[in-house]
């Protein structure tokens, strides 16, 4: 099987009818870290993302052999980045659940997005990862990312957040 077979294997584009499946995925990836979802909050994000090409695209990872529920997600939005003279992609949020990681899935949901976005002619994927989270670091290495140095994150939220420590 091809690295390209592979990849569609892996993932496939979700769609409205999946929201709920993703709100339970994204609540389990929150609570890795701590937090509790706005299950509604993000009903809603999802719901207005699937319904808007131009503001990114979700995936769901399938499932491996003998598992019933999605292996995770990966959420890519798209901004309009100077830097890049074009469309730039940030990987919003990813999660595999931990009995589906280290098996290459995750490398291949970020390998199928990172083909997307090339074919819809985004010039840059960025993600943000936390500066003691050595493992996603390592994927996203893997996946062709860099560290930007240079630059810091910073954020003056507008709203709150879909989630609460």
């Amino acid at each position: 099987m091809s690295a390209a077979e592979k990849e569609r294997g892996v993932v496939r584009e979700a769609g409205q009818a999946d929201v709920s499946n993703l709100v339970g995925l994204m609540g389990l990836f929150y609570a890795e870290s701590g937090y509790v979802l706005d299950d509604e909050r993000a009903r809603t994000g999802f719901e207005a993302l699937l319904a808007d090409d131009r503001l990114g695209r979700v995936w769901l990872i399938e499932p491996g052999a003998g598992a019933q529920a999605a292996a995770g997600y990966i959420v890519i939005s798209f901004v309009f980045a100077m830097e890049y003279g074009g469309v730039a992609a940030v990987v919003d949020d990813f999660y595999v659940r931990p009995e589906a990681r280290g098996q290459g899935v995750g490398k291949a949901a970020l390998a199928a997005a990172r083909r997307v976005c090339v074919d819809l002619g985004v010039r840059a994927m960025r993600v943000e990862v936390g500066v003691n989270n050595l493992v996603a670091q390592a994927v996203y290495r893997g996946a062709g990312f860099e560290p930007l140095h240079d630059h810091g994150v910073m954020a003056a939220p507008l709203a709150p957040p879909s989630h609460r420590e």
